[in-house]
């Protein structure tokens, strides 16, 4: 297991990246960090609720199709679903697509 500064510097990054493609989007949505959570609301008021579980040392994604959460794999530097092991940033890609609407591009 990742050692919990290790788990909160990947957890930046992450933040970090994912605010700077949303930067890229043509698209009007908002997004806000507060604390540990990142939220993602879409023109339908649909929202994507993005945060950090220190104690699991996970990042938990809440939508509207659902609850999912990922942890670290340093193999493929993503992080991947604990349930059915998809990774993480396509994940996100077609949460934004169905959910929202938004055609995103994060890889």
């Amino acid at each position: 297991m990742i050692t919990e500064p290790e788990f909160n510097a990947l957890i930046e990054h992450t933040f970090e990246a994912l605010e700077e493609a949303l930067d890229q989007i043509d698209t009007d949505i908002d997004y806000q960090m507060s604390g540990s959570v990142l939220t993602v609301e879409f023109d339908n008021e649909t929202k994507l609720v993005f945060s950090r579980q220190p104690p699991t040392r996970q990042l938990w994604l809440a939508a509207r199709s659902g609850g999912f959460h990922f942890a670290y794999d340093e193999a493929v530097g993503d992080w991947r679903g604990t349930r059915d092991g998809q990774l993480f940033r396509p994940f996100v890609v077609d949460q934004m697509q169905v959910q929202g609407g938004v055609t995103f591009e994060w890889l």
